[in-house]
């Protein structure tokens, strides 16, 4: 359902349109423009809180600047939906993360107004820098490029790298520190502690751009500034009790200022404009803005799903009987008891607590248990550090995410032969968040690392006796733990622990003809389509595989031997995965089945509904359904019987 924009936002298609606008009716804009993104954030579902807090950020850069000329690099992205609307946007706005619809996050193939595709955080500045480096290169005269990156993405290690050479570029860049104290949950660490300092310093700030205005507007103000540069450091250490580290690195810092003031923005960015060379500017946003519940619990809110924008009240289903929890809760709850039973056990996670359910961990034990930033390799390798000392750390990082930490993968855990636990959440198609967030990598990537061992619970039991085996005295080895977000299939799922044996699968059903090797949650769908087939007379057999590796040599003997048709469904890319590991072994040992590999294909994958993925990329319960009823009928063409021959010894 399209939404109606307020009178003067539905006169703005385009950044153009924005323009005409008279400077005093911008506030007007923002208001239309907030309650826009809360008209449909609250019906359709979506990120919230973030786009709250940048609307007058986003309507003074596209009135300021000349996009998409000048280029806006949106760091993340979750900020974006404001840059969506007011960039020809609006009027399918309505299908923002649907299936087929627009992406969530800004897009090159989407809009040339989104400079540059974001998905995971700290890319914009090292983005914008190549923009702009290469824009001089190419003689582009007075093109600006502006970064746009929060505080909780600023932890990680990236923009630093990329701050030490924009600093020594001399590129005419403007980054604007977005610092709002949030990330998805609260951030944590010794920045944030230092933004607070400098952004507090009112002092100081006054005192450097005053100066600094006043130098350049007298004859020679060029001169005139590199002497106020030079003053500055006496100013800085008069009335601040911190030296600017950003000016340190090389660029002018400007700041901070009310990020929710639009015309003060307005007018900083177009002084801004006439400074070339890097400069910083930091200012000052809630998320949530305008919103009240929003601005109260900003943790909450930044994905609330869909909502009464009236009450706040959140929509949730109500189930008449108990339900399967998610797959991320049942981890959150089980390493509390392991943590209970085995004092070494310990938790770690970089900006995830409330997303992978470390929470409980955190508020219960939190000396044990970590929140470390947007820092995924700092995470992988503290873990590593922890793992030296005999503790038994959980390191649990999304699976997308997981891909900016693999060289501490092998280099700190695999060669070491550190028994590291990962903790792989959101393995899988994800659903509305798409291709930067599907998790589709992990078995690829981690099975051709050695001293690995790569697991994948079928249901909530295994996953918990998975990491109940992971944590014992007895493992040796890093452990990969893969589970997709979600709900499982099991209400009753709280039971006394089991060890797994290591490499060891399981045969769910007895079958003849063909067999059907699952790894993780699909395992299910097979289970759901072997109960219809079995009404239609069709038997296969179907094994729960568990371990990609060490793989389950025994079943694949046994498998290779007996069926000349096999099946392998994995929710993981189908090169180099999990199907392919099959494979290989089959032909290693000289066997010959016909293999059918169901899962993610070679391809982007983009947002949707999970179900609606899972049937595009045909590994669902139907897919199972309709690929066994298509080797039958093969087989039973070429026999000329009326059901294929069995094929079990």
């Amino acid at each position: 359902m399209e939404l109606q924009a307020g009178p003067l936002l539905s006169t703005i298609k385009f950044p153009a349109d924005l323009k005409k606008v008279n400077k005093e009716d911008l506030l007007q804009v923002c208001t239309e423009l907030r309650q826009f993104i809360i008209d449909s954030v609250s019906v359709n579902g979506g990120h919230f809180g973030a786009s709250l807090g940048v609307v007058e950020l986003t309507v003074a850069l596209h009135y300021v600047f000349d996009t998409p000329y000048d280029a806006l690099v949106w760091d993340v992205g979750h900020q974006a939906y404001g840059h969506k609307i007011l960039t020809g946007r609006r009027e399918q706005f309505h299908t923002n993360r649907k299936y087929n619809g627009l992406s969530g996050f800004p897009k090159m193939s989407e809009s040339e107004y989104d400079a540059f595709g974001v998905g995971h955080s700290s890319t914009s500045i090292s983005a914008a820098l190549g923009m702009a480096i290469a824009s001089s290169l190419k003689g582009e005269k007075n093109r600006h490029h502006v970064a746009i990156i929060g505080d909780g993405a600023m932890t990680a290690g990236l923009p630093f790298e990329a701050l030490q050479h924009v600093g020594s570029s001399g590129a005419d860049i403007l980054i604007i520190l977005n610092d709002n104290n949030m990330s998805i949950d609260p951030n944590v660490g010794s920045l944030k502690e230092y933004l607070t300092d400098i952004t507090t310093s009112k002092t100081y700030n006054k005192v450097r751009n005053d100066v600094w205005k006043i130098l350049g507007k007298l004859p020679g103000g060029t001169f005139n500034q590199q002497v106020a540069s030079k003053v500055e450091a006496g100013i800085k250490g008069v009335v601040s009790k911190t030296s600017n580290l950003f000016e340190a690195l090389g660029l002018r810092y400007f700041g901070h200022v009310d990020g929710h003031n639009i015309l003060k923005l307005v007018e900083t960015l177009k002084d801004l404009k006439q400074i070339k060379g890097p400069k910083i500017l930091h200012i000052n946003t809630i998320k949530g803005k305008g919103y009240d519940l929003a601005e109260k619990d900003q943790t909450l809110w930044h994905a609330p799903g869909v909502f009464d924008k009236i009450t706040g009240k959140i929509n949730k289903i109500v189930y008449d009987a108990p339900q399967p929890p998610k797959y991320q809760d049942v981890f959150g709850k089980t390493i509390i008891e392991l943590a209970k039973l085995n004092d070494k056990v310990m938790g770690v996670t970089p900006a995830m607590p409330s997303g992978c359910s470390l929470k409980y961990m955190m508020a219960e034990m939190p000396q044990r248990a970590f929140d470390v930033g947007i820092c995924e390799q700092h995470a992988v390798t503290l873990s590593a550090g922890l793992a030296t000392q005999g503790m038994k750390v959980f390191c649990n990082i999304y699976s997308s995410f997981m891909q900016r930490a693999y060289d501490q993968v092998i280099h700190d855990v695999a060669i070491q032969k550190l028994p590291v636990i990962f903790c792989l959440d959101r393995a899988g198609l994800v659903g509305d968040d798409g291709p930067t967030h599907h998790g589709v990598y992990d078995i690829a990537y981690m099975r051709c690392i050695p001293n690995m061992i790569i697991a994948a619970p079928i249901n909530e039991v295994e996953l918990r006796n998975m990491m109940f085996t992971a944590q014992s005295e007895s493992n040796k080895l890093p452990y990969v733990i893969r589970y997709p977000r979600g709900e499982g299939v099991m209400s009753d799922w709280i039971k006394p622990f089991e060890t797994i044996e290591t490499g060891k699968g399981e045969l769910i059903k007895e079958g003849r003809d063909i067999a059907i090797l699952s790894i993780g949650h699909p395992g299910n769908f097979v289970i759901e389509a072997c109960q219809v087939l079995a009404a239609k007379g069709i038997h296969p057999a179907h094994y729960n595989m568990r371990f990609v590796k060490p793989i389950d040599e025994q079943i694949l003997h046994e498998v290779g031997q007996h069926y000349s048709h096999v099946i392998t469904i994995e929710d993981g890319t189908i090169v180099g995965g999990f199907g392919s590991a099959c494979l290989e072994f089959f032909a290693a040992h000289n066997y010959k089945p016909s293999v059918v590999m169901l899962g993610i294909p070679d391809r982007l994958v983009e947002h949707g509904k999970p179900a609606e993925l899972h049937r595009e990329c045909h590994y669902d319960t139907q897919a199972v359904i309709e690929t066994v009823e298509k080797i039958y009928a093969v087989v039973a063409e070429g026999t000329g019987s009326q059901r294929a021959p069995s094929n079990v010894a």
